[in-house]
């Protein structure tokens, strides 16, 4: 019922391009969210996930998060994560549109999961830094695995294996480290432990390398009740001067150009 009233909320916010006044925000919705094309690794990954959903083989996962609201077992069907658990087709290639459109010089990804999502990430920017975490070594060394051998197939200018880093375990020990490392922090996507305070200690921690060209994306902020009040407080963070809702993710930015506004778009 919750999953049900929040698409209904959603579609009766939802806006178009029409009511975008801001320069910045219509080229955003015409050049990444609302574009269609189609790019040269969007059906090579969907092909990944075809494989990935055919895959019954099975692995021990260790879920350091909040855990699937369908797969409640430890051990799971490659096939069951690909199906309930990676990330969609659409939302990938709003990923990969973004940071094409963005170029980061520096990514986090919190949640690797199968790779799904991080291959969307790093062939939309290759000449990104892009550290990608994941709770459970499981996991982590499936999709370390196919990405290896995913990224072999494409031409050294489409993918830069040097630039792709994979860390293992539980985020709050290697996120501290990971950002005192790193000389700022331009992109983050935070699909990693779906509950509130989590979810807001990750956000602290990346506020102090942010600058103002800085983007996160969260995940899910409409896949519980938990998640939504995580969204609700951070789209509000003075610091934050333009958020973007698209129901299954939701994105913040930082320019004290952009004038402070929230937008719920379709």
């Amino acid at each position: 019922m919750f999953d049900i009233q929040q698409y209904l909320i959603y579609w009766s916010k939802a806006q178009g391009i029409t009511f975008l006044h801001s320069p910045f925000l219509y080229n955003l919705y015409e050049n990444v969210i609302k574009d269609d094309k189609m790019y040269y690794a969007f059906s090579e990954i969907e092909n990944l996930r075809f494989d990935f959903l055919l895959n019954n083989s099975e692995i021990h996962v260790k879920d350091l998060g909040a855990g699937s609201h369908i797969l409640k077992n430890n051990i799971k069907k490659i096939s069951q994560i690909t199906k309930y658990s990676a990330l969609q087709s659409k939302e990938g290639r709003i990923l990969f549109r973004l940071v094409e459109y963005l170029k980061p010089n520096y990514m986090i990804e919190l949640g690797t999961s199968l790779g799904i999502g991080t291959l969307y990430l790093h062939l939309g920017s290759p000449h990104s830094v892009f550290y990608s975490v994941e709770g459970c070594p499981n996991v982590s060394d499936f999709a370390q695995k196919n990405i290896k051998n995913f990224t072999q197939k494409f031409p050294k200018t489409l993918t830069n294996a040097e630039k792709l880093h994979f860390e293992v375990g539980n985020i709050d020990d290697i996120l501290p480290n990971l950002i005192e490392k790193l000389p700022q922090i331009d992109f983050v996507y935070l699909d990693a432990n779906h509950r509130f305070e989590p979810t807001m200690r990750y956000f602290e921690l990346i506020l102090p390398k942010i600058t103002q060209k800085t983007v996160l994306v969260f995940d899910d902020i409409h896949w519980s009740k938990e998640m939504l009040k995580a969204w609700n407080e951070i789209k509000k963070h003075p610091k934050i001067t333009l958020a973007i809702d698209l129901y299954n993710m939701g994105i913040v930015f930082f320019d004290d150009n952009l004038s402070k506004e929230f937008f719920v778009l379709k």
